[in-house]
């Protein structure tokens, strides 16, 4: 997004934000009411101001200083600072911090259908998602299932479609996943284990040091941005595409409902706008990172980039419907979840045939 894009944003959701205060915020001189300050603590699930994902909350904190004129101000924490990557939820959840950034696949274990609002292999894309978030009821079911851990869930960021991952070894079939150790979460996790692999949850820092020793013999992570910053290809020689486990990866933005709650109405409003700002921001930049970092990873580091063979990708796509339809029979917010899913993917992916998809097909 163009800085005069993001400013214009800024701009409508301040008068937005003081539209809702009513008539009795805009009081001035003696008559006025003193107005409270707050300060908020944000822990992250990333290191700190890493490239894409750990920008997201530091601009979130900077747009809303600017839009609540000090009023609110947030420090951003990186993973480790505070607490852990994979604790933001908790710490959020029990009030230790007022918000968290991450991503929804890591809390897979507290709520099973939270890994649907990350990223569902052979899913919605990023376009498609934040309008299924926010037109299609998604965001709604995502607060119903936060609820009772007090948490209020936003979307806050998008990395696009990401890369399948990098690899110690040739995949030529299925065959050649069986018994292989790959960082891999989320729903994605899941199907790689029934494909024979093992699925390693593991922090992003410490997936270089992993696959030079061989503790992994592959890693997904994110795509050619951060993959490239973190060094990947000095460990793992192919680079495969077609990241059918994340079409996209949306990330979130978790407040405390009890600290949210406590603010005026006008500084609730300046966190949302400031969450849509960055959630289509990110996007934007890694559209656009991207697409430099393949060619640097290309043309001065020799890296091989591959597609998994169309087999492999049909047999991805079959044991990822079968792991959804497992997941909806155990738990009933995930059948709900994935009704609604699955019903605006079905309505939208119609359309798309008819627009997005005939018009790459015929820019080709």
């Amino acid at each position: 997004m163009k800085k005069q894009t993001i400013k214009a944003l800024l701009i409508a959701g301040l008068t937005l934000a003081m539209a809702a205060c009513g008539e009795k915020q805009v009081q001035s001189g003696s008559d006025a009411a003193p107005q409270k300050n707050y300060k908020w603590k944000l822990v992250t699930s990333w290191p700190k101001n890493f490239p894409g994902l750990g920008m997201g909350p530091e601009k979130f904190a900077k747009y809303v200083n600017a839009m609540s004129n000090g009023r609110l101000t947030i420090e951003v924490f990186g993973a480790g600072q505070l607490v852990p990557g994979f604790q933001v939820f908790d710490e959020v959840s029990t009030g230790g911090a007022q918000m968290g950034h991450s991503g929804a696949y890591y809390w897979k274990g507290k709520a099973p259908a939270a890994s649907f609002f990350a990223a569902v292999p052979f899913g919605m894309n990023a376009h498609e998602t934040n309008a299924w978030l926010h037109y299609g009821g998604g965001l709604e079911l995502w607060r119903e299932l936060y609820k009772p851990f007090g948490v209020i869930p936003m979307a806050g960021g998008n990395t696009g479609v990401q890369f399948a991952g990098w690899f110690n070894k040739e995949i030529n079939s299925m065959a050649d996943l069986e018994g292989l150790k790959m960082r891999i979460g989320g729903i994605g996790g899941e199907v790689f284990k029934r494909a024979g692999g093992v699925p390693v949850n593991m922090p992003g820092g410490e997936i270089f040091s992993s696959l030079q020793s061989g503790a992994l013999d592959a890693s997904e992570w994110v795509g050619p941005y951060n993959d490239n910053a973190f060094g990947f290809y000095k460990a793992a020689k192919y680079y495969y595409s077609s990241g059918w486990q994340e079409p996209q990866a949306t990330l979130e933005f978790l407040i405390n409902e009890k600290a949210f709650n406590e603010l005026p109405a006008d500084l609730q409003e300046i966190i949302e706008v400031a969450a849509r700002a960055v959630n289509q921001d990110m996007l934007d930049e890694y559209t656009a990172r991207n697409a430099n970092a393949l060619k640097t990873l290309v043309n001065q580091h020799n890296v091989e980039v591959r597609t998994f063979p169309e087999p492999v990708m049909q047999e991805l796509k079959k044991l990822s419907e079968e792991v959804i339809m497992d997941m909806a029979k155990q738990d009933a917010m995930v059948a709900k979840v994935w009704d609604s899913y699955q019903s605006f993917y079905q309505d939208i992916r119609e359309y798309h045939q008819l627009t997005e998809q005939a018009y790459y097909q015929n820019r080709q």
